[in-house]
């Protein structure tokens, strides 16, 4: 999975081949930086993305521009539910920390299409820490402990 298509750019493109045909056959994708603009800029958390997979068993998201995303750490990781309000799941981060909805960080692309989510997590009382790009940083703010941040 490549984003050349998308951003008119000279790297992998969907379904592209490529090695000599010996060894494992994998599914990979690629993200040469995630965070454009930070690295540009020469500012923290642009970063370098691959995955892999084997043959066949990696979700192709060709089909989608943006899609929903939801991260925490290990303590919180059973409670939460993609297909569940973003209210719910700050109650159930906040559940699992012992804690209260207002003691929960939500990080948060700062994009007008988040207005409604931005919404509802002032709602629950729970503090936003929005970032300008670069939500693969967020996703592992979130997932590690320490950084001040329980939910992507």
């Amino acid at each position: 999975i490549g984003e050349g298509e998308k951003d008119e750019a000279p790297m992998l493109f969907n379904g592209e081949r490529v090695g000599d045909g010996t060894g494992a056959e994998v599914d990979i994708a690629v993200d040469p930086i995630d965070g454009t603009t930070l690295n540009a800029k020469g500012m923290p958390n642009a970063i370098a993305v691959l995955a892999a997979a084997d043959r066949g068993a990696m979700f192709d998201p060709s089909a989608v521009f943006y899609m929903d995303k939801l991260v925490t750490g290990p303590e919180a990781a059973d409670f939460v539910d993609i297909n569940a309000p973003v209210s719910v799941n700050i109650r159930r981060v906040a559940r699992a920390k012992n804690s209260m909805p207002e003691d929960v960080t939500v990080v948060i692309l700062d994009r007008p299409r988040h207005e409604g989510i931005v919404k509802e997590i002032r709602e629950t009382g729970a503090r936003i820490k929005f970032i300008s790009d670069g939500d693969v940083a967020g996703s592992i703010m979130a997932a590690r402990e320490g950084t001040g941040v329980d939910l992507l």
